[in-house]
């Protein structure tokens, strides 16, 4: 019995996160486990895709900055949705500063959403087609809401006696809205690169 857990262990240990993931689900799925039922039901569909592309941008900061987000969404909601609002912060910057676009290191979000939307041509106006409009037009309000729901509910400021207090599936939809946007921003940076 040790042998076989031992032989496990090492091939799980040559894993990427995604992929014992994927296992971990697949083994929820034949096996009944309830701390592992436990660890699968905390990530959603868009964790793995996500979480790949955002450590292939860069590991070390904004990969963290994703998965600490994701490890709170659940336990520390507050903290969740700060940690979402920094996540944007920290790849609209790193975006500038790769494109060589001068910006204000104080800026809100919603400044520097316009600068690089207009440097990766994702700003409404530079679109003839309506839906196109709309949809980058939802796309710089969710980056302005993410921002104003960091300012109300999370933990960066005093929450005062009579502020309402987010539950995990807020903390979950700002966290998974962070990483869709921050995904769709390397991505078509990505693209545009030679």
């Amino acid at each position: 019995m040790s042998s076989k857990r031992l032989y496990i262990g090492t091939r799980l240990q040559r894993l990427g996160e995604l992929d014992v993931m994927r296992v971990a689900r697949e083994l929820a799925t034949e096996v009944q486990n309830e701390e592992l039922d436990r660890l699968v039901s905390r990530s959603s569909p868009a964790d793995d895709a996500i979480s790949g592309a955002l450590a292939r941008f860069d590991k070390d900061v904004v990969h963290q900055r994703w998965t600490s987000a994701l490890d709170r969404r659940a336990t520390d909601p507050e903290g969740a949705i700060t940690l979402a609002r920094t996540l944007l912060e920290d790849v609209m910057k790193w975006l500038l500063t790769k494109q060589q676009v001068p910006f204000d290191e104080k800026a809100e979000l919603p400044a520097l959403y316009r600068l690089v939307a207009e440097n990766l041509n994702l700003a409404p106006d530079a679109h003839t087609e309506n839906v196109f409009k709309r949809i980058l037009g939802s796309c710089q309000s969710v980056v302005e809401s993410l921002g104003t729901l960091r300012n109300k509910l999370s933990d960066a400021h005093s929450p005062g006696p009579l502020r309402a207090r987010p539950q995990p599936r807020h903390a979950e939809l700002a966290v998974n809205l962070a990483g869709a946007m921050a995904t769709f921003l390397i991505a078509t940076w990505e693209a545009r690169l030679p």
